[in-house]
């Protein structure tokens, strides 16, 4: 399923941005909902600032020290690992390959992926991963969601992307982690099935106390 998941979003990353490599302009879609977004928040640059505040390195970088740190104390090797390779790979690969490769212009920066979209997604993503299963994983993603639509919003209604560059961006950075994540999590520590019960030695009961 995890795999499945990997390749339907590496394959709308890539079905997204092939239509628009080496253009400038919108597309009819980014159109609408650019003027769908401008007709609901525009005149309102505080707001659309604060949105777009989840993709800004000064909350990312806090938020992903923690993560490790937390990882660490838990002992969790896995879950460092996946912070760190989590977010570094596909905002790596994002600036030095993807975005050279479909040369998509605003202004005058490459836009497409987004790579504001791309980092902040990356993190989320390995909160989600991270996170109890259960009901706390489906809070995470259900949260990431609200954050990643709230952040689109600001990205697209301040002028910095198109709605496709971040719903690339976005697709791109789930594809990434959920591959790092089957990886990492050889390193997670786990008992032998072999192991003795604490309190024995080589799965033999405690010695009797003597009288």
């Amino acid at each position: 399923m995890r795999w499945a998941v990997v390749a339907g979003c590496a394959a709308a990353a890539l079905a997204i941005g092939v239509p628009f490599a080496g253009d400038t302009t919108a597309s009819g879609l980014d159109a609408t909902v650019t003027a769908w977004i401008d007709g609901a928040f525009g005149g309102q640059p505080a707001l659309l600032r604060l949105f777009v505040l989840p993709t800004e390195p000064v909350v990312l970088l806090p938020l992903l020290a923690i993560v490790v740190l937390a990882c660490a104390l838990g002992r969790r090797w896995d879950g460092v690992t996946l912070a760190v390779l989590g977010v570094a790979a596909p905002v790596a690969l994002n600036t030095w390959v993807l975005k050279p490769l479909f040369d998509r212009m605003k202004y005058d920066y490459l836009a497409y992926p987004s790579g504001h979209t791309v980092s902040m997604v990356a993190t989320l993503t390995v909160l989600v991963l991270l996170a109890r299963p259960g009901i706390a994983r489906a809070v995470t993603a259900g949260v990431s969601a609200v954050i990643l639509v709230i952040a689109g919003i600001g990205l697209v209604g301040l002028g910095y992307h198109y709605p496709t560059d971040v719903a690339g961006g976005a697709c791109f950075a789930v594809a990434v982690v959920l591959a790092l994540s089957s990886p990492t999590r050889r390193l997670a520590p786990a008992r032998s099935a072999g192991s003795p019960p604490a309190g024995t030695s080589s799965g033999s009961p405690p010695a009797a106390s003597p009288r």
